[in-house]
């Protein structure tokens, strides 16, 4: 039995009201929260425990925004597409296949982006792109400033736990440099990535992990200065079976772990991912995976700059701020996301997002996500956005990357402003209501 302390009760102030409360500001909550606030949301609070709003997208380094095509059919839209529209007319802000170009076939852009992970998918080319992780902070600050006083931001807040009455939620207690205080919510949407707020409050989840999956592992990212990527690019796409079998097995041998270069939009600079089979809820992996990647940083780096081209004059940048993480709890919801739903393209009357199908061993149509994945099936005035949606551990792995995330969040900004303004629970809301306002917000809901 472990040991405890007994802590004494105490009154916690209240810090702030709020129409719709948004805990976490990656993809996910971010979305949330501008969505919510067009919507005509008159009070968001949006709370980030970091320094800076944006999530793994930003202070996880994980600067690509991957598989928003199928076949020559663009299937991007909304806020998400929004960072992209926004993030290229900024320099180095963006780089990915231009639009008009989703789909080809052309031999000469096949060779241009088949180095570029994610950019050729299926012998044709496939939209996505690589953005700048700090200018990105830059542009969701703008996001939320252009909303004015109908979104109230506050970082460097954790949240620790969940106000109560019975299975409602009523706002969320967070812990910062003043303390403990609470925030009270008419709506609460969970952003956090990991269900915390759901878990506080006492609903339901799953946290099965098959090892073999992507979303069992995490990442410590870091960047690479004095790089020439196009270079590499070329050599390893020509190179394809040496790289892979022969060089990041060596690297693997000396890291530990499964590591690769990856694009930014720079050319003479790359992110480092890496893959380490560790738990995001666990405090002594989270530290063991910061730790061990440091620790093996160097000795990798000098690897890619003796044997590997454009890499000769290499050097470390910094180190993403944020540990990356992958994945968790998933919430038991009004509907679980399976391997089924990806094999097959369900219509759903409640769909708030339709996603591209990207490992064709996996699922070879598009995706419908219901909006019953969000709606946790015990906690009201609750939902939950991002990687923690209602859905098996399989389903997961392939649908809760950036624009998946971004697609839930906005998603749940939108039902959380039409309930309160039709005066329902969000378990209740007006769903085609819902899907007419993000359809007007861009979103790509082709029925």
């Amino acid at each position: 039995m472990s040991k405890v302390i007994m802590e004494p009760s105490r009154q916690i102030p209240i810090l702030d009201e709020a129409d719709v409360l948004v805990i976490g500001s990656g993809p996910a909550g971010h979305s949330a929260a501008v969505a919510a606030a067009r919507a005509g949301a008159e009070k968001v609070v949006l709370v980030e425990r970091y320094n800076h709003l944006g999530g793994m997208a930003t202070g996880g380094f994980v600067l690509l925004i991957p598989h928003l095509s199928f076949g020559g059919k663009v299937m991007s839209g909304g806020l998400q597409q929004e960072w992209i529209d926004r993030m290229e007319k900024r320099s180095y802000g963006s780089i990915g296949p231009n639009r008009a170009d989703t789909g080809s076939v052309d031999p000469e852009l096949i060779q241009k982006w088949a180095g570029y992970w994610g950019f050729v998918l299926n012998d044709n080319i496939n939209y996505g792109a690589y953005l700048d992780p700090d200018q990105l902070k830059v542009v969701l600050d703008e996001m939320v400033h252009e909303q004015g006083d109908k979104i109230t931001t506050y970082l460097h807040g954790w949240a620790v736990g969940a106000v109560m009455d019975e299975d409602t939620i009523k706002g969320v207690v967070i812990e910062s440099k003043e303390g403990r205080q609470a925030i009270m919510g008419k709506v609460v949407i969970d952003c956090t990535g990991d269900a915390d707020v759901c878990a506080f409050a006492g609903g339901g989840f799953d946290e099965d992990r098959d090892r073999s999956l992507r979303s069992a592992s995490m990442a410590s990212v870091y960047r690479l200065g004095g790089v020439d990527f196009r270079k590499f690019a070329d050599w390893k796409t020509a190179n394809f079976k040496e790289w892979y079998e022969v060089h990041m097995a060596n690297m693997a041998r000396i890291t530990g772990f499964k590591m690769s270069p990856h694009a930014t939009p720079r050319n003479d600079q790359c992110w480092i991912n890496n893959w380490i089979p560790k738990y995001c809820l666990d405090i002594r992996d989270l530290t063991a995976v910061e730790m061990s990647v440091r620790k093996t940083m160097f000795e990798a780096i000098e690897y890619l700059r003796v044997n590997i081209p454009g890499f000769k004059d290499a050097y470390l940048i910094d180190i993403a701020p944020q540990t990356g993480t992958r994945g968790s709890r998933r919430i038991h919801g009004m509907y679980k996301l399976t391997k089924d739903d990806l094999d097959n393209t369900f219509e759903h009357e409640d769909t708030v997002s339709v996603v591209p199908p990207f490992n064709f061993s996996v699922c070879q149509t598009p995706t419908e996500i219901p909006y019953r994945v969000m709606v946790p099936s015990k906690i009201e005035n609750l939902l939950v956005a991002g990687r923690s949606f209602s859905s098996s551990h399989e389903a997961n792995d392939w649908s809760n990357l950036i624009p998946h995330c971004a697609n839930l969040g906005q998603a749940a900004g939108v039902s959380a402003a039409v309930s309160l303004d039709e005066g329902t629970t969000v378990r209740e809301v007006n769903i085609k209501r819902v899907q007419a306002i993000l359809r007007d917000q861009k979103s790509y809901l082709p029925r």
